[in-house]
């Protein structure tokens, strides 16, 4: 059985020694930031603020703030339905091969092979949203002049940031079709009841609010939801393939449909077992100053404009908990999420590229800023088709450096890497400099969203490739003596 809700999740932690209740009051301006990110740096648990206050009026918060729930990569796994009695994080392949086996990235020619897609096809289908009518998320409604986000533990990370930001939503958009989106955008909070969306263009929230746009509407409806199943909560972060959504893709991780409800005030489709919902609308016109926001590149996002999000309802349970995380320099709990859609859709890339054995996107790098690539390269300019294809993939666009290596290099080794990135670039042959879209967090370009990137290859170069004289073995000990070393070992007393 798949976790049904945060609660659920957090009995499971809970039972595996990974969940620590804090019972003093904390403030959730600063004070839980700086304890999150203390046990976050120190590879901790899971925390549960039990006693949330607000130091300046000295009033107490009616619900507990839950943080660094997936703070580690068997936590991530656990969440995402690998059995925390027998398996670990390396049991995520497992995971990864059963999406592929259900997601067909290509029409396949004859007939036989086609009636295979048919039939993945309908098991997607048994996978998608499950809509109930009845759901805990509803068990309290407030509208009109009881609507008041301040009633929130929401938290002020970092000292500087604009406000507090709600850092853990799962924002449900859809375009004029009804076609849903589940996405992962901070809201600042500017009053009792509207708050920033922080949407990227190329988000595809953007596009749906677009969408609205161009079809004449000057309203777009949006629903938070706040917490729900880890599996749900990660898939609003994931790069999901367009032809299915969020609450799909999650339900084919989770193997069961996950079960929502149509919101009170508008049409959107939210997790019947999240812990809070934020009703309302965005007016397209309609923008405002937000932030900044120590974000997880590990410096502040800059204040821009953005849409304004109107609560017109709030609905939740009764006992409800406050879903939060921190970001800021890794790691942090989203590196951990980050690294989940590494494993995951590794299947996927090597579909696209059958050269590649393995991938990794350094914590360091932010997962837009950096990926390497371990490949097993047959042909002259092998690893510029790698760099290239990559930066034609989904939000693999924004890579900023693309590093590629032989087969018999693990990706995984970041000193092995440098040693072979040192040692066998050379600058004038194996670098490629290209330019393209970038992340809108990367402050180091001299435009927004758009500048250069570079390819390294670090690969053995072939005589074609204009290196014709002799290439040395790297050092390596026989297996003989290292088989007859191993036996001895114990008897040298080292």
């Amino acid at each position: 059985m798949a976790l049904k809700d945060l609660r659920e999740y957090l009995s499971l932690i809970e039972k595996h020694g990974q969940l620590k209740r804090v019972s003093a009051a904390v403030d959730p301006k600063l004070e839980i930031g700086e304890i999150a990110d203390r046990v976050s740096k120190v590879y901790g648990p899971g925390l549960l603020f039990e006693n949330p206050v607000d130091r300046i009026s000295g009033s107490s918060y009616d619900m507990p703030v839950a943080i660094n729930l997936m703070g580690s990569y068997d936590r991530m796994a656990w969440g995402l339905g690998v059995n925390a009695d027998t398996g670990t994080w390396r049991d995520l392949d497992v995971k990864a091969k059963q999406l592929m086996e259900m997601l067909p990235l290509d029409m396949p020619a004859s007939m036989k092979d086609k009636l295979g897609v048919l039939m993945g096809l309908k098991d997607l289908a048994g996978a998608g949203a499950k809509e109930v009518k009845r759901a805990p998320v509803h068990e309290v409604v407030l509208r009109g002049d009881d609507v008041d986000l301040g009633r929130l533990p929401v938290l002020t990370t970092w000292p500087d940031d604009g406000g507090p930001f709600i850092t853990l939503p799962l924002v449900v958009t859809n375009n004029p079709k009804g076609k849903l989106n589940l996405g992962m955008y901070r809201l600042q909070i500017f009053d009792r009841n509207t708050t920033g969306l922080h949407i990227h263009q190329h988000h595809d929230g953007a596009k749906n609010l677009r969408a609205w746009k161009e079809a004449g509407h000057s309203h777009a409806p949006i629903s938070v939801a706040l917490g729900g199943d880890p599996t749900t909560i990660f898939s609003a972060t994931a790069p999901v393939p367009p032809m299915i959504d969020e609450y799909l893709f999650s339900g084919i991780l989770r193997g069961e449909p996950v079960e929502v409800v149509k919101c009170v005030t508008n049409d959107l489709l939210v997790p019947a077992h999240a812990e809070i919902v934020l009703e309302g609308w965005c007016d397209l016109e309609e923008t405002r100053w937000e932030g900044p926001f120590g974000d997880h590149t590990g410096y502040y996002s800059l204040a821009d404009y953005f849409p304004v999000f109107h609560v017109e309802a709030i609905t939740m349970r009764r006992d409800a908990i406050y879903p939060a995380t921190i970001v800021g320099r890794p790691p942090m709990e989203d590196c951990y999420m980050a690294k989940a859609t590494e494993r995951i859709f590794l299947p996927a890339i090597r579909a696209l590229m059958p050269e590649v054995i393995d991938y990794d996107l350094p914590l360091e790098g932010v997962f837009h800023n950096c990926a390497i690539f371990q490949i097993k390269k047959e042909f002259a300019g092998h690893a510029f088709r790698v760099m290239n294809f990559a930066w034609s993939m989904g939000q693999m666009m924004f890579t900023k450096y693309v590093i590629v290596v032989d087969e018999d290099v693990d990706c995984h080794n970041y000193s092995e890497v440098a040693w072979r990135c040192f040692n066998n670039v050379d600058p004038n042959r194996d670098v490629l400099i290209s330019k393209g879209p970038l992340d809108k967090l990367d402050h180091s370009s001299n435009f927004e969203s758009f500048g250069y990137k570079m390819g390294i290859d670090a690969t053995r170069p072939f005589p074609n490739e204009g290196h014709e004289r002799e290439w040395p073995e790297a050092l390596e000990m026989s297996a003989e003596v290292k088989k007859r070393i191993d036996e001895m070992w114990g008897e040298l007393g080292l």
